[in-house]
């Protein structure tokens, strides 16, 4: 169980390979700690990627878990989603206090406010991410810390682009009754009615207090995707559909069957930290082997065991 770091030519794509004993990897960039790629044991990719990446650094590229910090969205005045995924991290020296992962593949990343970032941004800031691999398992720790002499709010999320056979054959529960934000309607609010969040055409929804655990599956490839999180109360869940698909310069045509998002998030209340303090969140995605009960598959059992 190990890491490596690979370089590229200019550093725009330099990045870190994690590997553990059973077999699977994960890759992360150095630009924006951006986890590009998370491989099981059997070589299958299991976060999407685009075939249409129109990768020009700083931006960051379409797929993998990209970090939305200190904006999620549009939900602020700075551009889309932050800038934290458009700059460049390293590695941390210090990950303290969180305890060694004595049994896991894993890598700490930090990122620094610059003198730039303070111009678009007036905060003093300094986000760390660890990210662990285990056997079958993927873990990612993001904590925010105030290095300034004020207090400040922001918004984040881990934008999960996941990997799956066919978006009309998935289903995501866990999330039934709850309320949205639905963008796709001026950010009207509803309620969910369905028992199931399934997909014909284009989603873009914020779940609002949602549980610590979802269910992703995915029928045509009997394999349920397991969502847990703490310290993010919302859930974004998006699908660009084919209309918007081809509106995307850096997505192919044809991706968004490939493809759905789910992120872990801190949208609708955002989180204020006073001088020295930190906040701390926790994602694991795990996959789990789903089978047909009586037509359909039994993901009662990955949601409440």
């Amino acid at each position: 169980m190990s890491w490596n770091v690979i370089h590229d030519g200019d550093g725009s794509a330099s990045r870190i390979v994690l590997k553990e004993h059973t077999g699977s990897t994960a890759e992360v960039l150095f630009l924006g700690g951006q986890v590009v790629s998370w491989k099981n044991e059997r070589r299958e990719e299991l976060l999407f990627r685009s075939n249409k990446i129109l990768w020009k650094p700083p931006k960051a590229f379409r797929g993998g878990i990209p970090i939305s910090f200190p904006q999620f969205g549009t939900f602020g005045s700075l551009e889309r989603h932050g800038f934290a995924r458009n700059r460049v991290w390293l590695l941390d020296d210090s990950p303290s206090p969180l305890p060694a992962a004595n049994s896991q593949s894993t890598v700490d990343l930090i990122l620094k406010s610059t003198e730039e970032d303070l111009k678009i941004w007036p905060h003093r800031f300094e986000v760390r991410l660890r990210i662990s691999l285990s056997a079958g398992k993927l873990t990612l720790i993001p904590r925010v810390r105030n290095i300034d002499n004020k207090p400040f709010s922001f918004t984040f999320s881990l934008r999960n682009y996941l990997s799956v056979s066919d978006i009309s054959e998935v289903r995501v529960e866990g999330l039934e009754t709850l309320d949205y934000f639905d963008n796709l309607q001026r950010g009207e609010r509803y309620t969910e009615q369905a028992d199931a969040i399934t997909f014909d055409s284009e989603t873009d929804r914020v779940y609002l207090s949602t549980p610590t655990k979802t269910a992703i599956i995915d029928h045509e490839k009997k394999r349920t995707y397991v969502l847990q999180k703490e310290g993010m109360a919302d859930a974004v869940v998006w699908n660009p559909w084919d209309k918007k698909a081809k509106s995307l310069p850096d997505l192919g045509d044809e991706d968004y069957k490939k493809m759905l998002c789910v992120d872990s998030a801190a949208v609708e209340t955002p989180i204020i930290l006073k001088p020295s303090e930190e906040w701390r969140g926790r994602q694991e995605l795990s996959t789990v082997s789903s089978s047909y009960c009586s037509g359909q598959l039994d993901p009662r059992k990955v949601l409440y065991g």
